[in-house]
């Protein structure tokens, strides 16, 4: 799906939390950077601090923007990430950061959730993502209720804190000013968006798709 700053925002504003079940998902835009400023881009400072797994000064830099509601957001997390993980992120050859792009309300709440069950916590943050991907079809069917029961099972969370949790506007408001930075800056539109070392790679990669990729880059 691709969006608009317009639906973005109007998906992301809203005139009070409690309200947010239901509302539509985003809508087209822009044109993609060059890999050299997408780079410096994707390095300055963001709202949210980055989720990530693997060595930080690790030769490749894989970014991710996903929304919790995108089928091949899920597809990829469950199918490629493990072996990426297996092959790459764990012997340090690869930093995986993971960013949220929310194409709908939805998808936004369930990042929020995520947060909080990890606090400053990467690994927390990857598996409560793991467990939200994997509840995608009952997320969006019966979102509040999927929001509970994964904050009770990732981290005890009573029905009170996960409320409490998916209504805090200033979280909102953190991730839709990272999104609006990524549709702006970085012409991120569709997801899943990748930027691998800089470059940039639009919609669903298979595990042969991105090894060639990094295989490419770590020979240089």
């Amino acid at each position: 799906m691709i969006i608009t700053r317009r639906a973005l925002a109007t998906a992301l504003s809203l005139t009070g939390l409690a309200a947010w079940a239901g509302l539509a998902p985003l809508q087209p835009i822009g044109a993609a950077l060059a890999q050299d400023a997408a780079a410096s881009m994707l390095a300055k400072p963001l709202s949210l601090p980055d989720m990530a797994l693997g060595n930080a000064k690790a030769p490749v830099t894989v970014v991710e923007y996903a929304s919790m509601t995108c089928l091949h957001c899920a597809a990829f997390e469950q199918n490629v990430l493990p072996m990426l993980r297996s092959k790459y992120i764990d012997s340090g050859k690869v930093r995986f950061v993971f960013r949220e792009f929310p194409l709908e309300i939805k998808a936004a709440v369930a990042s929020m959730l995520a947060r909080c069950i990890a606090g400053d916590d990467a690994g927390k943050y990857f598996d409560a993502v793991e467990q939200l991907f994997k509840a995608q079809d009952q997320l969006i069917e019966h979102t509040m209720d999927t929001l509970k029961l994964i904050g009770k099972r990732q981290s005890d969370m009573s029905e009170e804190a996960v409320k409490a949790c998916v209504t805090d506007q200033a979280a909102l408001d953190k991730i839709k000013a990272d999104a609006e930075f990524a549709f702006e800056n970085l012409k991120v539109d569709v997801t899943p968006i990748f930027f691998i070392n800089g470059e940039k790679v639009k919609g669903a990669m298979s595990f042969e798709e991105i090894d060639q990729k990094i295989r490419a880059l770590l020979k240089r």
